[in-house]
């Protein structure tokens, strides 16, 4: 009965139920009664009846109880209480695949992600008596995604191949998502091209990795394609298939398949059709009908639909609906500090400085601040990261001297940094980039992947170090990837 309760529509009387078993009945729970109560606490969010139960683990003596122990763990993990997690694997006197598994789960859930590589290579060597199995890698392989750790999730294909998980289909979709959000696309679409029985979300992905890297057209392709093989899109794949149109600027194609989404598949756009869509016209300057369609919707604008239009704004110098859309965002209680770092650029360029420092005041009165962004790359399978005004590097020194050095030679070739704030020219991208010029040799790709939209002066840098240190710089932000050869990037300076 505990059981059918964790996993009915009424987890909490699964923790009811046990508690009567013990109180009314005077029956003396077992370790499989314990977790399925925990999994009743952990689909009931009940933080303190999970607590209870570790509680009563420890008093009976359960914790050699390996399932029980792994249970317990992602307890802790889902409710955000990584620390507690972790604890418990380390209190575990044996330790199976799974418990391995749930470890690797809370990393990556907990924002611990290279630790969640170094588990799979822990398992790898053998150190761990157990070998990674088929979730393992799944969840490896996003960790890959999340870092754009290409050369690490290579070496995890290779071993996906080795043991035969090639042939899983949800194995080959995560290879291809892998492969995109590290900007390898045409090691994604190798992969893609190789899966016998391609479906919805194997398609979805590939079309994604496309759009994500500025290859609206041949996302379009894809589509295409798909349609004749007599594939049904859903709402993602349309979302994939709207962004594409939206990062190469592609407003007529855009038009059209927001019209054939709804007239050919009957699908009612949702606010991530809506947000593409508005992306979409505001990268070709209508900004004002971006802001009629947001209006018009049927469905309740969000924060980040509002965002889309103020860096649209921001990019086209539209200083009045800028001061509209924050409003809107007021109205919505959520504006943050990016908001005002885009109305403060806008006041900037515009040479209001009555305004930027009123927008100041009001920052510093609504205690907002700014988020410290973090940046990686890879380099010879290795995670470095990087924050800003960093002095946590190993070698943290010779990076700053290398970047003094970098932008010495940026200059002469005609790089002026945007000196808006103290900290810009020590903005984590820039670190991981001058890293990756001290680490590699000349002619190398440089792949960085950073939490937060990249910011226009670190973006000119990078443009600027492509040209004259001869260097293609791939960077992925919040937002997209920005591919970086000769003095260009593939966003065309919109983002």
């Amino acid at each position: 009965m505990t059981r059918a309760y964790a996993i009915n529509n009424h987890p909490e009387r699964g923790f009811l139920i046990y508690r009567d078993m013990m109180r009314q009945m005077d029956i003396r729970p077992n370790p499989q009664s314990c977790s399925f109560v925990i999994k009743s606490c952990m689909r009931n969010c009940s933080l303190y009846g999970g607590l209870q139960i570790h509680g009563r683990v420890l008093r009976d003596g359960f914790c050699s109880d390996t399932r029980l122990m792994t249970t317990l763990m992602e307890f802790y993990s889902g409710g955000g209480k990584g620390e507690d997690a972790c604890q418990v694997f380390d209190e575990m006197p044996e330790r199976d695949t799974v418990a391995w598994n749930v470890l690797v789960s809370c990393y990556i859930r907990n924002g611990r992600t290279r630790d969640a590589l170094e588990v799979f290579d822990k398992m790898r060597s053998g150190e761990c008596g157990c070998e990674p199995d088929d979730v393992t890698c799944l969840m490896v392989l996003q960790a890959c995604a999340n870092l754009c750790a290409f050369e690490f999730g290579e070496r995890v294909h290779r071993y996906v191949k080795d043991c035969g998980y090639d042939r899983a289909l949800n194995i080959c979709n995560s290879l291809v998502a892998m492969y995109s959000k590290c900007g390898q696309l045409d090691k994604a679409y190798q992969v893609f091209r190789e899966i016998p029985n391609r479906d919805v979300v194997s398609w979805t992905s590939m079309i994604s990795g496309f759009a994500s890297n500025g290859r609206g057209r041949e996302a379009i392709d894809v589509f295409r394609e798909m349609n004749r093989m007599g594939i049904s899109p859903d709402e993602q794949t349309f979302t994939a298939l709207l962004s594409g149109c939206s990062h190469s600027g592609l407003l007529d194609e855009g038009k059209l398949i927001f019209d054939h989404m709804q007239r050919e598949f009957g699908m009612v756009p949702n606010i991530h059709h809506y947000g593409c869509v508005v992306d979409l016209m505001g990268r070709v300057g209508l900004v004002e009908d971006a802001y009629d369609l947001i209006i018009s919707m049927k469905c309740k604008p969000d924060p980040t639909i509002w965002r889309t239009l103020l860096g649209a704004c921001k990019v086209h110098g539209n200083l009045e609906l800028g001061e509209r859309v924050i409003e809107h965002l007021i109205e919505l209680k959520a504006q943050e500090a990016g908001d005002y770092i885009l109305l403060l650029n806008m006041y900037t360029s515009a040479g209001n400085w009555e305004k930027v420092i009123e927008t100041r005041k009001l920052m510093k009165e609504k205690g907002i601040q700014t988020t410290p962004s973090a940046s990686t790359i890879e380099l010879k399978g290795q995670i470095h990261e990087f924050k800003v005004d960093d002095t946590s590097h190993s070698r943290i020194n010779e990076v700053y001297e290398m970047l003094d050095e970098i932008e010495k030679q940026l200059k002469i070739g005609g790089y002026e940094a945007e000196i808006t704030d103290s900290r810009l020219s020590y903005h984590s991208e820039k670190l991981a980039m001058a890293f990756g010029v001290l680490e590699t040799p000349p002619g190398t790709k440089l792949r960085v992947a950073k939490d937060l939209r990249i910011c226009n002066d670190c973006h000119n840098f990078a443009k600027a170090l492509s040209q004259v240190y001869n260097r293609e710089v791939i960077i992925r932000d919040r937002t997209r990837f920005h591919h970086f050869r000769g003095g260009q990037c593939s966003c065309n300076d919109f983002w």
